[in-house]
């Protein structure tokens, strides 16, 4: 059975066109993704994520539960609010699902994992705590949504709506979060822009809502957070890694920590198995469009595009893509597109941020 978010009255309200995604019924886009994408790259955008689920984590074994459960070491956590960009592994090292995790307070920590995932991540997280007989308590948060407002306006945007968030908010760098109130403000996102991913009881999102689309904030569909997050050179869940991908091969060997003594799930595995691939991006340089899955062509072997798509900011075709390990930043490789090999340039996988190009 299809699942809704709390806002999905609100969606078609607002004239969405509404897709299956993992099983929930979302927004695509709301007349035009293009004019979304540079929404939310030029002024701000607002997204509704509360199809993610946020988690709990509270106890006084909940630090020692996550330092098992996860591959990036959240000792790091130190101060109070700070997020961590975190992959939770199998015993075979592939990523169960990335997520992050924000340091509440001692003894009590807030996980945010993907929706597609989320039942096998609470029974994955249920399955180790009763390996481990630790004194935690794991508690999905059904009872809250997510909405993320992104872009170079969009910090002003939620002050403008929700005044009372803003001291304590106006001065938090990238990765950390704050509670005030009702609202958990985190200054993470999913586009490379700046802004704010706000949490807060369902029965208060489709108020928040309508009042940032009454201050000219512009709601975003996946289409649009799909070529922001690819611009900007965000893995996404399913495409560029999954259970069967090491994070090693999926350019995310900087959140796991392989140097202090802390074991974790699947770091036999990763100690064993160094990365085989390298995870890059790809500049098309003939017409055409990269999907995933095209076969890329090179002088050291043959590679795989895990996400590719037309840039609305560079004009461009680009991809992320798993290539062998001697390719290098730079070289010139081919793409079979169509029964075609069409020349593409290997590029740093980060192709827009801030509103404006990298490349």
């Amino acid at each position: 059975m299809t699942q809704k978010t709390v806002l999905n009255d609100a969606h078609r309200r607002f004239g969405a066109k509404m897709v299956d995604f993992g099983g929930w019924d979302m927004p695509l886009h709301y007349g035009s993704q293009i004019e979304e994408h540079h929404a939310v790259r030029q002024d701000c955008g607002m997204f509704d994520v509360s199809h993610m689920c946020a988690v709990d984590v509270a106890g006084a074994d909940a630090q020692a539960f996550l330092l098992r459960l996860l591959a990036n070491n959240v000792t790091k956590l130190k101060t109070p609010g700070k997020a961590l960009y975190s992959a939770m592994l199998n015993e075979a090292g592939g990523v169960v699902d990335d997520l992050i995790v924000y340091f509440v307070s001692d003894g009590q920590y807030r996980i945010v994992i993907n929706a597609g995932t989320a039942e096998k991540d609470l029974a994955w997280m249920a399955a180790r705590l009763a390996d481990w007989q630790l004194e935690v308590a794991v508690i999905a948060r059904r009872d809250l949504a997510i909405i993320a407002v992104q872009g170079p306006n969009a910090r002003a945007k939620v002050w403008q709506v929700l005044p009372e968030t803003r001291a304590a908010s106006e001065g938090l760098k990238p990765f950390f979060s704050v509670a005030v109130g009702d609202y958990f403000v985190a200054s993470t996102g999913y586009t490379g822009e700046d802004g704010f991913e706000i949490t807060l009881p369902a029965s208060k999102a489709e108020e928040l809502w309508q009042a940032l689309a009454d201050a000219g904030v512009k709601p975003i569909g996946l289409g649009a957070r799909d070529t922001l997050r690819l611009e900007a050179g965000m893995n996404l869940y399913g495409q560029d890694m999954d259970e069967t991908v090491s994070p090693l091969d999926a350019g995310l060997a900087w959140t796991v920590d392989l140097v202090t003594p802390r074991d974790f799930v699947g770091k036999a595995a990763l100690l064993a198995k160094p990365a085989q691939r390298q995870f890059l991006g790809l500049l098309l340089q003939d017409r055409g469009v990269l999907r995933a899955h095209q076969k890329v062509v090179t002088s050291a072997g043959d590679g795989e595009i895990t996400s590719g798509s037309f840039s609305p900011t560079l004009q461009q075709s680009i991809a992320l893509v798993r290539l062998p390990l001697a390719v290098s930043i730079g070289d010139l490789v081919k793409v079979e597109v169509r029964d075609k090999l069409l020349t593409a340039r290997v590029v740093k996988p980060c192709f827009a941020r801030n509103g404006k190009a990298m490349i």
